[in-house]
């Protein structure tokens, strides 16, 4: 045998472990810098009557569009705040937000940054003490009132813009979005209203496997113990949707701002419609911070709202500008000082204790009579 053997099967086996379709990402990432120079190419005046809109944007407004972003990670901690707090978790407000605001930074600016935002995130809950389930059950939970949220603004822009011929689909829609969380809250507040299910679930599933019927079901009701600790009522429900509406409220008000600092004066439905779309738009993980996506969607958006498309291109960037690359700027800094130090942490020893910011507990009362003179 050669002695290169082992050599090239270590090779061989490199070139294995980059995937049989190493190469599409590569490919994406051309052909999105492709469509971007051929976007450049085409609407190059425009692009120049916008970067000269710049130098003349109103700052009081951009100011304000500042001030608007910052508001919406404010709501972002304040949702999560809100639910952990039903669970029992309590959480300081600083410290939540900085989480939000690195968890934003890394979703945005990263391939896969969804995925890894939501692992920090969860992460650092399970490092302020809630359980595994509990931290899922929050980032389940926050995401379905965010997705609410944008459902309930985007279908009253496009009521307000016109769609009335058939307002009961709207209404059915809308309910079923009601009803979901209504049914969320049910069952976090009452984890045993789904254990018949879960019990009956679990015996099809191990009859299938051709396993003992009882197999998994301690670890289910383990699961629906750590529920338990959930007492998500109507009121903190309300509480945490209205943060979430909040939340989308500012957003759509940083580009309103945005809009007034180009000089563009767009109706408030139109501009509703347009974020609504962007936000969709931009949640397919295609390229980080939905570059381009983002950008395809929210231009025509606006020039629809009643802007020109240098006023429009204008405000898109000042949005950009603010929205996603100031907020990234501050999230990595917060990052780099607050949390780069934390993987070191056990997340399962500091929720036993209560958190990471939990006062140690005091040493059990012991019989020191015994002990020798020093």
């Amino acid at each position: 045998m050669s002695h290169d053997a082992p050599v090239n099967d270590a090779r061989s086996g490199e070139g294995q472990s980059r995937g049989k379709y190493w190469w599409l990402r590569w490919a994406i990432v051309g052909v999105a810098l492709v469509v971007l120079i051929v976007e450049i190419v085409l609407v190059w005046d425009q692009l120049a009557l916008a970067w000269r809109s710049l130098y003349t944007a109103k700052w009081g407004w951009v100011l304000a569009a500042i001030g608007a972003a910052l508001a919406s990670m404010h709501s972002f901690a304040q949702i999560q705040r809100t639910l952990l707090k039903s669970a029992g978790v309590t959480v300081k407000q600083s410290r939540s937000e900085a989480a939000f605001y690195a968890g934003n930074a890394v979703s945005t600016t990263l391939p896969g940054g969804p995925v890894l935002s939501a692992t920090f995130i969860y992460r650092q809950e399970r490092l302020w003490g809630a359980s595994p389930v509990v931290a899922s059950w929050q980032l389940v939970m926050g995401g379905v009132l965010q997705v609410v949220g944008l459902g309930f603004l985007g279908l009253a822009g496009a009521f307000l813009l016109g769609a009335k011929n058939n307002p009961f689909t709207l209404i059915f829609t809308l309910g079923v979005f009601i009803a979901l969380i209504l049914l969320a809250q049910a069952v976090a507040s009452r984890p045993e209203l789904i254990d018949g299910i879960g019990v009956k679930v679990l015996s099809w599933v191990n009859s299938v496997r051709g396993k003992p019927q009882d197999t998994g079901l301690e670890k289910w009701r383990q699961t629906l113990s750590q529920l338990e600790s959930v007492s998500l009522s109507r009121r903190e429900l309300a509480v945490a949707f209205s943060w979430s509406l909040f939340n989308l409220v500012t957003l759509i008000a940083c580009l309103a701002f945005a809009a007034y600092a180009a000089g563009g004066h767009p109706s408030l439905p139109g501009l509703t419609v347009a974020f609504a779309a962007s936000r969709a738009a931009g949640s397919i993980p295609l390229m980080p911070g939905g570059l381009l996506i983002v950008e395809a969607v929210l231009v025509p958006g606006l020039v629809t709202s009643g802007m020109s498309l240098p006023a429009a291109i204008s405000a898109m960037l000042i949005y950009r500008l603010v929205s996603w690359i100031l907020l990234a700027v501050i999230g990595w800094i917060l990052f780099f000082f607050l949390f780069r130090t934390e993987s070191k942490i056990d997340p399962d020893a500091a929720a036993e204790r209560g958190g990471i910011d939990a006062a140690p507990k005091p040493f059990e009362n012991h019989d020191d009579s015994n002990d020798p003179d020093p």
